[in-house]
């Protein structure tokens, strides 16, 4: 009668106990996508009213509170429906990842029941494509066709920002080989290796998520002049920017030097006329009056 009456109870405080859930998205989510959130009980019947979603920030390494337009999670919209709280991000970014949970304010509520289980996302993107040449700066823009010596090396290199590292793969165009490689290279180029390549980038966990860029190159003949090249292109470009530059340097140090020696040449009363002689009633530069004083006017 006593185990009856233990496996009663322990049913009866079972079957009143409600679990805090949090339910969130289950594929992969891309950037731009609409993530939505959900806080709720296990039973239906429990009061949701107090409850509320929280992110764990890394920068405070902490928990905060989230309701609707807080100041950093601007464009979230909190919903209250009959049994759950729903959070809803329009437009996911990276900086909407982190672990989410439900928090429960009722009163005389344990730990167990305060808190849900973590949610964490990931949200997944991928760049466009850069390629730059070895030896140069990453700054300077490669072009579209590249043109090159014959017997030059040549290294070019493809990237892409993502929010995982990407598999990178070459090939040119009318070949049947792929490189498997984010880095093409070609030892003393000669004829047979013009023509177009292209990058391609894949991400490895989504599918869809793939970029590519194509480039164009050209084998000048050896009696090429040396300008004809890109490298010439860019060695001209740059010369001319650093002449410009330094004539612009000098122009200005002239100007200052001349207007700094005019001003001092310049120094000295206004009007040296300043001191002049009293005038008199009966002086000839003396102005009409009809007082009979002797006393100068000025």
């Amino acid at each position: 009668m006593k185990v009856i009456l233990v496996v009663a109870v322990v049913a009866l405080i079972q079957g009143s106990y409600a679990t805090l859930l949090i339910k969130g998205p289950t594929e992969p989510i891309l950037e731009g996508d609409r993530i939505t959130l959900e806080c709720l009980y296990s039973d239906s019947e429990v009061n949701i009213s107090q409850v509320h979603f929280e992110v764990f920030s890394k920068y405070m390494q902490g928990w905060r509170k989230l309701w609707e337009r807080s100041w950093c999670f601007y464009s979230i919209q909190v919903e209250q429906t009959a049994d759950s709280l729903v959070l809803s991000i329009p437009h996911a970014g990276r900086y909407y990842e982190g672990p989410y949970r439900c928090v429960s304010d009722a009163e005389n509520t344990t730990v167990q029941d305060k808190f849900s289980q973590t949610l964490a996302f990931k949200v997944h993107y991928m760049g466009d494509l850069s390629m730059s040449r070895e030896g140069f700066s990453s700054y300077l823009r490669m072009p579209e066709d590249l043109k090159v010596r014959l017997g030059d090396d040549v290294v070019v290199q493809c990237s892409a920002s993502s929010s995982e590292e990407p598999k990178y793969f070459w090939n040119k165009d009318g070949d049947d080989w792929i490189l498997p490689s984010s880095k093409l290279t070609l030892k003393k180029v000669s004829v047979t290796d013009g023509g177009q390549y292209t990058c391609m980038a894949e991400h490895p966990s989504v599918e869809s998520l793939n970029k590519k860029r194509t480039i164009s190159i050209t084998v000048l003949p050896a009696d090429a002049p040396w300008y004809a090249s890109s490298n010439g292109r860019l060695v001209l470009m740059t010369s001319a920017a650093a002449v410009s530059l330094l004539v612009l340097i000098l122009s200005m140090s002239v100007f200052l030097c001349r207007r700094a020696k005019q001003a001092k040449t310049s120094k000295g009363p206004i009007d040296d006329r300043s001191q002049k002689k009293p005038i008199y009633k009966t002086s000839v530069e003396s102005l009409p009056s009809t007082s009979g004083d002797k006393q100068p006017l000025v």
